[in-house]
């Protein structure tokens, strides 16, 4: 169901974004999905970071860019049952741990590391905060990809640290690696060597070409156009800040 009340340890349940200028990029986004972004509180407390909701739903984070040497980009967060063992299994095995273990406020506990292929990836262990209430449906977060050239260390990586396991299969003739948890898929895992590693975030839309349209009216640009697949029609956008991510018009 679209409506989430809890996430399974190893599901993908939170995205969100750091970003130079906040009530820009609130705009922007709340322009091209709909969205309303509420600040989770006092500015001197949360350091200005609140919540996109839709329907009055969370549906993704928006908070101030962190490293002003990196490009603003947008990070996924897996559900875990114990941050602190999942961080210790993830430095075991190749990560470089940029955020350790830590609290919240009452909302969860998160970390940040860098995976052993390069990608940044997040861990949150819910509290109040379980991640996103609304996803798989227009104006939610529905797809997370894993585009790296080492696709072998990446699978002994994450099947150690998230407990994933990997479904080879291909994607309209091309080889293409789902990320199960489980017999339920979770992620996706391509081969690409044509740039650093990193995840890649998508967003469901009711009509792939009128947020391509929107997006390019408000300052974003494309960076795949759209094309038709098997899963739906899709394309890869860049918000005005560079922050890439795509949107899907899911088949069916």
């Amino acid at each position: 169901m679209p409506e989430m009340k809890e996430y399974e340890p190893g599901t993908p349940s939170w995205v969100d974004l750091g970003s130079p200028d906040i009530e820009a990029s609130a705009a922007f986004y709340g322009g091209v999905f709909g969205w309303t972004f509420e600040p989770a509180g006092p500015v001197e407390e949360t350091g200005g970071y609140g919540m996109f909701t839709l329907r009055a739903l969370n549906v993704a984070g928006l908070g101030p860019q962190m490293n002003a040497d990196q490009p603003p980009y947008w990070t996924m967060y897996v559900s875990v049952a114990d941050i602190e063992g999942t961080t210790a299994r993830a430095e075991a095995h190749g990560a470089t741990i940029v955020v350790p273990p830590m609290e919240v406020f009452t909302a969860g506990k998160m970390a940040v590391f860098i995976d052993s292929v390069g990608a940044v990836v997040s861990a949150w262990q819910p509290n109040e905060h379980i991640g996103a209430q609304l996803v798989n449906e227009p104006g939610s977060f529905t797809w997370g990809e894993l585009r790296t050239g080492d696709v072998v260390a990446a699978i002994g990586f994450y099947e150690r640290v998230f407990n994933w396991v990997t479904n080879p299969t291909e994607m309209d003739g091309t080889p293409y690696t789902l990320w199960n948890l489980g017999d339920r898929p979770v992620g996706g895992l391509f081969e690409d060597a044509s740039g650093p590693s990193r995840w890649e975030i998508s967003f469901a839309v009711a009509d792939c070409d009128a947020a391509v349209a929107k997006a390019q009216a408000l300052g974003g640009s494309v960076v795949a156009p759209a094309v038709d697949s098997s899963i739906g029609r899709f394309a890869g956008l860049a918000d005005p800040h560079g922050a890439q991510f795509g949107v899907i018009q899911l088949a069916g």
